[in-house]
């Protein structure tokens, strides 16, 4: 039996983080994951090996179809798809090699297992070589599995979830994807990028729940333009392998014949076999588990981040919770600000997001101003050749403080840091425009949006 100051159960970007960061506090840390690689789903059948696929299709998109307009002949262009693969599980090797260095350079013990909690200061390993670990604290950060829905029989190969489609060994003649949300926009992408037919079905009348309804509507349409077929008020009742083809039935629709089938409808707490219903620790409807202001459970001692609690599923989310988790833990502040956790979408144009939407601002009796201002205007998009989306600044009618941004456009991603640094600091509209953004850069356009909440932007 080994003994720890706290163990956490997962290695993805909440626990592998939380770990980290209280054996720098001083914490004897000792880390279960049952793959053998560490990183958790997020790096190595998620985030990572997504956005890799999303890049090199991107380019051979361009290749094939918009390098002419920079002046840059390109003849033959051709897909090596097993070359595409190979690079992207270099980057998720590269990746996860690093995790297990940050391990040894930190001092955290690694358990090669699956972790079961026995009690509130023992946890079982299940692993190669079983072992009980005694420990003051648990940490709980397992994630999340892919979301089944009734009447799609998933196989792992014709119908799969997300991680199949990222390793798909040719490119689908017809790629069926249920589900309009993050992962099936951009896994969708990128095969369409590489040749594929994609029909998207939504049960919604709508793409991107619960993201902004002016940029979701934008999306859909650019995304159409490039490709994307979408089938929104589709309620899905079944999907099957028949004579090596993939069936998809539709309430009162005729039944779809495709290639391959992705189910993306969202994701589901990693909770199963944890221990959690022998202790009694307590979980919500929807099988996640309630923690406190300080992710503390109903047991003391078992904390839990990440996947596993409420809140957006987000690998950012997660890491900022465990560290705020293990901070409480040594005796500090921890806090998470959950009006600003960014969330993006990595299609082309990117769409990411911080704080209210419109629509929440309306339900919640809000008061505020809008400015808007589209990348058309700004001359560094024009330079790059991405013209398309705007940036939208939601900001407090009396106040002026910032509420919300919504960015549709060329590196939507890394302009939303800005946006999110400003809503954590409390500031304005005001301390947006009047701050000096360097010409020519996208970021013009935030600045510009700024200026617009006032109804004084300058370029347009």
């Amino acid at each position: 039996m080994s003994q720890h100051d706290l163990v956490v159960i997962g290695a993805g970007p909440g626990g592998y983080v939380a770990a980290i960061r209280a054996a720098q506090l001083g914490m004897n840390v000792a880390c279960i994951e049952r793959e053998g690689a560490l990183g958790g789903t997020c790096l190595r059948v998620g985030c990572i090996p997504s956005k890799a696929l999303l890049e090199a299709s991107e380019l051979y998109r361009m290749a094939q179809s918009h390098l002419a307009e920079f002046g840059v002949g390109v003849d033959g262009v051709k897909l090596d798809l097993a070359t595409m693969m190979q690079r992207k599980d270099t980057i998720v090797g590269q990746l996860t090699k690093g995790v297990e260095g940050l391990f040894r350079k930190n001092k955290v013990t690694r358990y090669t297992g699956h972790g079961r909690i026995l009690a509130a200061n023992t946890v079982q390993v299940d692993g190669p070589q079983p072992i009980a670990l005694t420990t003051k604290n648990i940490l709980i950060a397992t994630g999340s599995i892919s979301s089944p829905l009734k009447g799609v029989e998933v196989d792992g190969n014709l119908i799969g979830t997300s991680t199949e489609a990222l390793s798909y060994p040719q490119v689908p003649g017809h790629l069926v994807v249920i589900g309009a949300g993050v992962i099936g926009l951009e896994l969708g992408c990128v095969w369409a990028r590489l040749g594929s037919k994609v029909t998207v079905l939504e049960y919604l009348n709508r793409i991107l729940p619960g993201m902004d309804n002016e940029l979701a509507a934008e999306a859909q349409r650019t995304l159409q333009k490039q490709g994307l077929e979408f089938r929104l008020g589709m309620r899905v009742t079944g999907a099957r392998v028949q004579d090596g083809r993939c069936v998809v039935e539709c309430d009162g629709q005729p039944p779809l014949d495709c290639d391959r089938v992705l189910l993306a409808v969202g994701r589901l707490p990693n909770t199963s076999d944890l221990g959690l219903d022998r202790l009694n620790v307590a979980r919500n409807q929807r099988g996640f588990i309630v923690v406190d202001q300080h992710f503390q459970t109903s047991i003391p001692g078992i904390y839990a981040i990440g996947d596993a609690v409420p809140g957006p599923m987000l690998a950012h989310k997660a890491e900022e919770e465990g560290i705020a988790c293990v901070e409480g833990i040594a005796g500090k502040y921890g806090h998470v600000n959950y009006d600003a956790i960014p969330g993006v979408v990595y299609t082309d144009p990117e769409i990411a997001s911080v704080g209210k939407t419109e629509e929440q601002l309306k339900d919640a009796k809000i008061p505020y101003r809008k400015g808007t201002f589209p990348f058309m205007a700004n001359g560094r998009a024009k330079a790059l050749g991405k013209t398309e989306g705007r940036v939208k600044i939601l900001a407090h009618a009396e106040t002026d403080r910032i509420l919300g941004v919504h960015i549709i456009g060329a590196r939507a991603g890394d302009l939303i840091a800005e946006a999110a640094a400003a809503i954590e600091f409390g500031a304005s509209s005001e301390d947006i425009a009047r701050t000096s953004h360097a010409h020519p850069t996208l970021a013009e356009v935030i600045k510009e949006a700024a200026f617009a909440v006032d109804g004084r932007a300058i370029h347009i």
